[in-house]
């Protein structure tokens, strides 16, 4: 499951940081855009990253809600 994650991010929305840790990589950025013929549409702007700690972090922003969530 998805938990909110505190994401620091330029003007063009990547990342800088998640959660405290300094992002030192961009491995792909992605848009999911799905249900948009019903009333709760999901649109979301994916990132998958790579901290200067060396982990892989996949992160995104619901463009819908505005909110940052991480995959643990």
């Amino acid at each position: 499951m998805p938990r909110q994650a505190a994401v620091e991010s330029d003007a063009a929305g990547q990342p800088l940081s998640v959660d405290g840790e300094d992002v030192d990589a961009v491995r792909e950025s992605w848009l999911v855009e799905d249900r948009w013929w019903t009333d709760q549409p999901l649109r979301r702007r994916y990132w998958e990253v790579v901290t200067t700690g060396g982990r892989n972090v996949v992160v995104y922003r619901d463009l819908v809600e505005q909110g940052w969530h991480r995959h643990a």
